[in-house]
């Protein structure tokens, strides 16, 4: 652009997302609202839980929800999935992804769940992988192997392991990856929603009803 050329436009092919299948390993609240944009631009949603989500009413979501967005309802993935075994994801995995988005938190049972075995699942579609989870998620080096052999088409990066992200690290050089140091988080109206769910707890609270967004102890999140 600096330089004032004007590409022809027969020069550049971009992929249409109409069709293109996202798999959301991890559907709360953060997931629905990229399930909810990814059915706006025409995409099939498949959705992955730890349990199973078999009826309408166990697919709603009571978590802290901005009017008119996420999926509160649970309607727009296509297939659900559950499972807390490595063999569950991976079935998940195998479902013909062509966007995957890592939304799980990070757990005993999910620190380096993603390795050379789930990303030799994701390359026969070549699948574009953004973890807007937690870095420990994925190995490091099977993530690197992924990108410098074509085994995934690209990876975005809104956490990594470590953070901050040494400047001598080998992500940095790693092909086909967009890397933000964490902030996807950090709008304009952060804290004023942190707010509002507080005030809505502290409503709850005082008509003794259920608190929303809880932590389950047991299983760390």
């Amino acid at each position: 652009m600096k330089e004032g050329f004007w590409e022809s436009p027969l020069a550049v092919e971009v992929e249409d997302s109409v069709n293109l299948r996202m798999g959301i390993l991890g559907y709360g609240a953060i997931g629905r609202q990229c399930g909810k944009i990814a059915q706006a631009m025409g995409m099939e949603v498949y959705a992955y839980t730890r349990s199973e989500r078999s009826t309408p009413a166990s697919r709603k979501d009571d978590s802290y929800c901005i009017p008119g967005t996420g999926d509160p309802d649970g309607l727009i993935p296509t297939k659900w999935f559950h499972g807390a075994s490595r063999e569950s994801v991976n079935a998940f995995l195998a479902q013909d992804l062509d966007i995957l988005v890592l939304g799980l938190p990070l757990t005993e049972e999910t620190k380096g769940l993603f390795g050379r075995e789930q990303f030799e699942i994701l390359s026969r579609r070549r699948t574009f992988v953004s973890n807007i989870a937690r870095g420990p998620l994925v190995q490091n080096d099977a993530l690197i192997e992924a990108l410098e052999t074509g085994k995934i088409r690209a990876a975005a990066l809104d956490v990594t392991d470590p953070e901050p992200l040494p400047k001598d690290h080998p992500l940095w050089k790693a092909p086909n990856i967009f890397i933000t140091p964490h902030v996807s988080w950090r709008t304009k109206v952060h804290w004023e929603r942190v707010l509002g769910l507080l005030e809505a707890n502290l409503e709850r609270l005082h008509t003794r009803q259920p608190l929303i967004n809880v932590v389950n102890r047991s299983l760390h999140y």
